[in-house]
């Protein structure tokens, strides 16, 4: 869910990823709990979605087979119109599925309009729980309760080319320093090549920077969140990445615009000597003129040898509060999201699994995920889990901040400043 070709959980997305909890919703626990009937389940429809769902059917035979009587039903959904589904299933019950697969960002905003089950009782007692990613945990918990299960989770690291850096004799490097001091070199030596290449619209391209030097989105407070995008910490983060919007490296007037998609795209047509991508770009990479010229490490931190905190993108899926199943969907929900599953979820579309040690066993298969996992074993992090973060991602604050600053319309201080009472604004009126 997020913002990448496979994952569909980044900023060209944003807008659509975040923005798609309804506003209102007449959605109601049910008071029934049959025991056989037929079971609804929306998924995402993927680019080659295929594989997905010979791995989806293998967990729905499986599970018909345990439960006689019982018939489930799967629908893959578009992405791009999955706002106005959701929006009409947690409305209207008797439309709604009983099980449901969604962008592990919008989880708040779901429980504020109360379409999600709390499953935190059934989840704490399923064994295969406890070796649950940490992050991708959170992704699921709003308020201390549990409110689905993680599918699968999604990190960026640094690509480079390694034909350039062969050529020009640079070692990958080992702190965001040297990325900088790296890519300026990239550029004077290969003019034709970006540098780093970076995006005024990349919201999580943008992130780690603020991370790796101390800085927070927002702190928590009880139920509620304060900005901290303009704490001195995040404005030096802010300050970093921006200042790679320069002709000696990525020209604003080119690199201002760009979002996830736009970098990837262009390190994949071989324009650029660095990008921040994600394991889910992988096949777009592939497909471009750098295959067999490139290599990927964690993206480095301040300290030399840190790996600076990338956001723990991906998917969950959940069950309805509107179902009349509530054991037999809590139960296919661990079965679509269990260690098996994962397993061959990562063999068929390569998502990464969110239980560490089914993670650990992927990463040693496919040596390509190695820098992916070692990202997430330092740690990631994950957006306010806030309603209120909906708004704040589908208008684009942070993007406008960096915008801002990139245009020299704005110093550091003013706009981290006005994007911080931004997010106050919808943070308060979220509730």
């Amino acid at each position: 869910m997020k913002l990448a070709p496979r994952f569909a959980v980044l900023l060209a997305a944003a807008a659509v990823v975040a923005g798609c909890a309804p506003q209102t919703s007449d959605n109601s626990s049910s008071d029934k709990d049959d025991q056989s009937g037929t079971l609804r389940v929306w998924l995402f429809q993927e680019v080659g979605n295929d594989p997905k769902a010979k791995v989806v059917d293998s967990v729905v035979a499986a599970f018909e087979k345990a439960h006689k009587g019982t018939k489930v039903d799967v629908e893959y959904i578009p992405i791009d119109t999955r706002a106005q589904r959701v929006k009409a299933a947690f409305n209207d019950p008797k439309s709604a599925p009983d099980v449901m697969e969604y962008g592990n960002t919008d989880t708040a905003g779901y429980v504020k309009d109360g379409g999600l089950l709390d499953v935190t009782k059934e989840f704490g007692a399923w064994n295969e729980a406890k070796d649950t990613d940490p992050t991708a945990k959170q992704s699921v918990t709003v308020d201390g309760r549990l409110y689905g299960s993680p599918f699968y989770v999604g990190v960026r690291a640094l690509y480079y080319r390694t034909d350039v850096f062969k050529d020009l004799g640079l070692q990958p490097p080992k702190t965001m320093a040297e990325l900088a001091s790296t890519a300026r070199k990239i550029h004077k030596a290969r003019s034709d090549l970006y540098g780093l290449v970076v995006g005024g619209a990349y919201t999580y391209g943008a992130m780690p920077f603020v991370w790796a030097n101390g800085g927070e989105l927002a702190t928590a407070k009880g139920d509620s969140y304060t900005s901290a995008i303009d704490s001195a910490a995040a404005q030096k983060g802010i300050k970093a990445y921006t200042s790679l919007f320069t002709g000696d490296n990525c020209p604003a007037a080119k690199c201002a615009v760009m979002g996830g998609n736009d970098t990837i795209t262009a390190f994949a047509a071989g324009k650029a000597g660095m990008a921040i991508g994600g394991d889910f770009s992988h096949t777009a990479v592939e497909a471009g003129e750098v295959k067999g010229k490139y290599a990927v490490v964690p993206l480095p931190g301040v300290a030399s040898g840190s790996i600076a905190p990338a956001f723990a993108g991906g998917n969950n899926i959940g069950v309805l509060k509107s179902t009349s199943h509530r054991t037999l969907a809590v139960d296919l929900m661990e079965q679509l999201t269990s260690k098996a599953t994962q397993a061959s979820m990562f063999d068929a579309m390569g998502f990464l699994p969110t239980f560490t040690d089914v993670r650990d066993t992927a990463a040693a298969k496919v040596p390509f995920e190695k820098p992916f996992v070692q990202t997430l074993a330092a740690g990631t992090k994950f957006v306010p889990a806030s309603p209120g973060w909906s708004e704040i991602d589908s208008s684009l604050v942070v993007p406008t901040m960096l915008q801002e600053v990139i245009s020299g319309k704005k110093s550091v201080a003013a706009a981290s400043k006005d994007a911080a009472k931004k997010m106050n604004d919808a943070f308060s009126s979220a509730g």
